[in-house]
């Protein structure tokens, strides 16, 4: 059956919307309301909804994207490069805890199956996980842990897997530049994640920088591997020691068991990668939906990614609990600035040309977008990069966009499952928790039936509200939090690589 011509309009105050159909539509195409496409425009673009002179406001979202390159006739397609980018947000004059939302009602009665902590975290997954204090030691634990999951891990069926917690860090580098704080919190609080249950194992070489005693928590009794230690007599030796460790290790966790924990147990990251233009109308809103009853319900919930809400920052620190908060989201979003002008960057390095592609003209419209993540709920704290979470509600855990890099640092901060939206499509996946995949349109969703775990572009078409799709996902976060379900990217053992931020300076 041909669908008939369809538009998104955002906002009643937008002079422009999308295209929903698939393929996009030709031109001399009639919608209901009598609006006549001019030119082709493609899936997810926008179209002229008014002419607008040049200089002329575009407005989605009720926001201002930019302004009009030269002047646009109604029903042509405002492609990339008719958006001029607009002005971020002046820090210094945004409005702090001026619309804190009300708490909505508690959401009771919710659970998951999960495995407590003796530090009263739950972990989604029983995981053995092994640092390393230096990537020079990275060879010999992939080698190891090769064969911890051929001859040890088959003894213990409780445990989930094993997993070398592995980076690019650890020696050549300025150790205690201000920077440097970064990973090295972050590679602390990666081995505390839930999912692992208290384990802290190190594998060092021994004359690196980041020496593995940085790495344990006070009061931790130590379990570190030195290969340069002159016990060890070749090869053998050292991963023998390894395997050692990892046995004692692997007994503790196989006498765990799940158990019935409330909901306000979990520690949900948010993120996106791939976007496009139904990422704000469709995965992102009805995530935001789902982050709401998380919040109801008591949990932990973080979204991140500071150049995608920069520019939309100045519709969260209203928001913000106090005006406390709301001053560490503006200390946030100004570390970046200086960061990106550090490096001769601006924030019109993102979006990325797929992101383009799928009809996100540039970084303002993407963090409109993008924000939608986080509901409606008041913003009840802030995390600088690789930070641990310490209190419940919705927090913003700033890290950069890069999906990999945002992964590896709210895995620091705690989260025991993430969702992530997309509207290109990506494999992504995490080896330390579930990864729930939201696409964006149906018609990824049908392509990659077997990477995709909901279905948002169903919003886009009339056959299910935000409010459906929201639901829909907060109790499949319950059921991939039990072990019930497996996400897709589980079932594939997808997996990427940890990757470290370090703004800090590299000997």
């Amino acid at each position: 059956m041909t669908q008939k011509p369809l538009y998104i309009l955002v906002h009643p105050e937008d002079n422009v919307a999308i295209v929903v159909n698939s393929g996009g539509l030709p031109p001399g195409t009639e919608f209901e309301c009598g609006l006549v496409l001019t030119d082709f425009v493609p899936q997810g673009h926008k179209v002229a909804l008014a002419d607008l002179d040049e200089g002329a406001s575009i407005i989605r979202y009720g926001q201002v994207i930019g302004t009009a390159a030269r002047p646009v006739r109604r029903g042509a397609w405002i492609e990339e490069s008719l958006v001029r980018l607009p002005q971020a947000p002046d820090l210094d004059t945004l409005p702090l805890a001026t619309a804190v939302p009300p708490d909505a009602p508690a959401l009771e009665g919710y659970s998951f199956e999960g495995y407590r902590n003796p530090d009263g975290t739950v972990g989604t997954k029983n995981v053995l996980g092994i640092s390393i204090s230096v990537q020079c030691v990275a060879g010999v634990m992939d080698f190891a842990i090769e064969r911890i999951k051929k001859e040890l891990l088959p003894k213990y069926p409780n445990v989930d897997d094993v997993v070398a917690l592995n980076h690019t860090y650890g020696c050549g580098v300025a150790i205690n530049a201000p920077g440097a704080a970064v990973p090295i919190r972050t590679l602390q609080n990666l081995a505390r994640n839930p999912n692992l249950g208290g384990a802290v194992m190190v594998v060092g070489l021994g004359c690196e920088k980041l020496q593995p005693e940085r790495l344990l928590p006070a009061g931790v009794e130590p379990s570190i591997v030195t290969l340069q230690d002159e016990r060890h007599q070749g090869f053998g030796d050292m991963v023998a020691s390894i395997l050692e460790m990892a046995d004692r290790r692997l007994a503790q966790l196989n006498e765990r068991r799940r158990e019935t924990c409330p909901a306000s147990d979990l520690v949900v990251g948010l993120q996106c990668g791939g976007s496009d233009a139904f990422s704000g109308v469709t995965a992102n809103p009805a995530l935001g939906y789902a982050a709401d009853l998380l919040v109801r319900a008591g949990a932990t919930v973080m979204f991140s990614e500071v150049t995608e809400v920069r520019d939309a920052i100045h519709l969260l620190t209203p928001r913000a609990i106090d005006e406390e908060t709301g001053r560490a989201l503006i200390r946030e979003m100004r570390w970046y600035d200086d960061y990106l002008e550090t490096g001769s960057a601006d924030r019109s390095a993102n979006p990325t040309p797929g992101n383009k592609k799928g009809g996100l003209a540039n970084v303002v419209e993407k963090a409109l977008g993008s924000i939608a993540k986080s509901g409606t709920s008041p913003i009840a704290g802030v995390l600088s990069p690789g930070e641990r979470a310490t209190r419940k509600g919705l927090l913003y855990a700033a890290t950069p966009a890069s999906d990999f890099i945002c992964g590896t640092l709210q895995l620091a901060s705690g989260c025991n499952i993430e969702v992530f939206t997309t509207g290109r499509g990506t494999p992504y996946g995490l080896a330390m928790a579930p990864v729930i995949k939201v696409a964006t349109r149906t018609e990824l969703a049908s392509r990659w039936h077997d990477l995709i775990d909901v279905d948002a572009g169903r919003i886009a078409t009339g056959e299910a509200t935000i409010e459906d799709v929201g639901w829909e996902l907060f109790r499949l976060i319950l059921e991939v939090a039990s072990g019930k379900k497996q996400t897709w990217a589980d079932h594939w053992g997808l997996r990427n690589a940890l990757t470290l931020f370090n703004p800090a300076p590299v000997t």
